[in-house]
């Protein structure tokens, strides 16, 4: 009996443009989530002109900068990069809510893919821990994941 054909994405950088939009708001997270980002796409083969940086405000004005970006069609993938940390308001699950819903939106009407690197955490430690520490580099890991989607996505549309 054969085996289903199964099609997945590599990590091959060399052809692809990407765009990184990364929150200024907890700089001291996000700059450690944009240094793993970019050396991660960089170990794959990316090159310094093929990936752009975009700063914006913080976590809530993400998705917009990323929806103009994929219609856009520059890019081939998208890096979205902040750090939402809880405090004693409501506002946290306003803004992180609102940013993860607006990234899958994008990504589903655009079909530009688009890496989730915005960390929602309860304390500034398990930021940091995220940021490069022991749990990873979870912008390193949504790089790869952008990647790896858009290599998908171009074997999908041959």
């Amino acid at each position: 009996m054969n085996a289903p054909r199964v099609i997945e994405g590599d990590r091959n950088a060399r052809d692809l443009r990407f765009a990184i939009v990364a929150a200024r708001f907890n700089d001291f997270v996000v700059d450690k989530l944009l240094s793993g980002a970019v050396e991660a796409l960089r170990a794959q083969g990316a090159t310094a002109e093929q990936i752009e940086i975009m700063r914006v405000p913080g976590a809530f004005e993400i998705p917009t900068v990323v929806r103009r970006l994929a219609v856009g069609r520059r890019f081939d993938a998208i890096v979205a990069l902040g750090a939402v940390i809880r405090g004693d308001t409501p506002h946290f699950e306003y803004v992180a809510g609102e940013c993860a819903s607006g990234l899958a939106r994008v990504a589903s009407e655009t079909g530009v893919p688009v890496g989730f690197g915005v960390l929602t955490v309860n304390t500034i430690e398990q930021a940091v821990e995220r940021a490069g520490g022991q749990s990873g580099n979870k912008g390193a890991e949504a790089a790869l994941s952008a990647l790896e989607l858009a290599n998908l996505l171009r074997r999908l549309d041959v």
